[in-house]
């Protein structure tokens, strides 16, 4: 693989790699690490004062002792050379002699102790106010970001644009697409079933010139039925009424034997 197609390779890698991290990367969550890295190097800084004052404290105590010593061998030379013993006064003023160097000597090491200790403090007050000026900085530029952010996913849901919203038109554009599709094939075999161009393989399917011969033959035999009841109703009175005016025919004519008058024999 020549040196072009690696270098490209290289670059394309490197690009969709940033973009890839420019994704993720949160600004909040950056801010919260820079800030929690400020908050370790203040308790180094402090723990080195504490240290420096601690050291000072430990020389304090290191001349008090031989600048003790130091008292108590002058006092026993002044007691000797009293005494007329100059060879122990001697003898004490040369161990105090030694004594007085390493109390110069502790001496300076104090004094830079000291100023080490001044410098870390002075140090660690500036960066404890770094620190909280950091922090609310932060928190400030926190809540304008997440405000942002949420104006944005705002406008974005408004105006469809958000990932979010843009799947759900989606899906709402899907479902609408299908539904045109199956209302327009239901009204196609609706169509095709009407003209008899599709068959009904259960035979109770019928064409339009079917259903009105079926329509006109079920009236005929209703008008047909109607008539015969009719026919039924008007017979049935007709004999009524003859059988009525018969009946009266029989009543009005008077009996032979009643109407003969009857003549007695004298």
């Amino acid at each position: 693989m020549s040196d072009g197609v690696m270098k490209r390779m290289g670059m394309i890698f490197r690009a969709k790699a940033n973009k890839a991290l420019d994704r993720a990367e949160d600004p909040r969550e950056t801010l919260d690490y820079s800030y929690q890295k400020q908050l370790e190097l203040l308790q180094k800084v402090r723990r080195g004062v504490a240290d420096v004052a601690t050291s000072r404290k430990r020389l304090e105590l290191q001349l008090n002792q031989l600048q003790g010593q130091s008292a108590k061998l002058e006092d026993q030379g002044r007691k000797a050379l009293a005494l007329g013993r100059e060879d122990l006064a001697r003898e004490a003023l040369t161990r105090r002699s030694a004594l007085q160097q390493q109390v110069t000597d502790l001496e300076t090491q104090h004094q830079t102790l000291q100023g080490e200790e001044e410098k870390l403090t002075l140090a660690a007050q500036r960066l404890q106010a770094k620190v909280d000026a950091f922090r609310t900085k932060k928190e400030t530029i926190k809540a304008t970001y997440t405000a942002a952010q949420a104006q944005t996913r705002i406008g974005e849901a408004f105006s469809g644009i958000s990932e979010e919203m843009g799947d759900v038109g989606l899906a709402i554009q899907r479902a609408e697409d299908k539904t045109a599709q199956l209302q327009a094939r239901a009204g196609a075999i609706d169509e095709l079933m009407a003209s008899g161009a599709l068959d009904d393989p259960t035979g109770m399917a019928k064409d339009d010139i079917t259903a009105e011969l079926d329509r006109l033959s079920g009236g005929s035999d209703v008008e047909l039925e109607l008539q015969r009841m009719k026919a039924e109703l008007a017979g049935g009175s007709s004999a009524g009424q003859q059988a009525l005016e018969s009946g009266q025919g029989n009543q009005a004519q008077p009996h032979p034997q009643q109407d003969q008058p009857r003549f007695d024999k004298q």
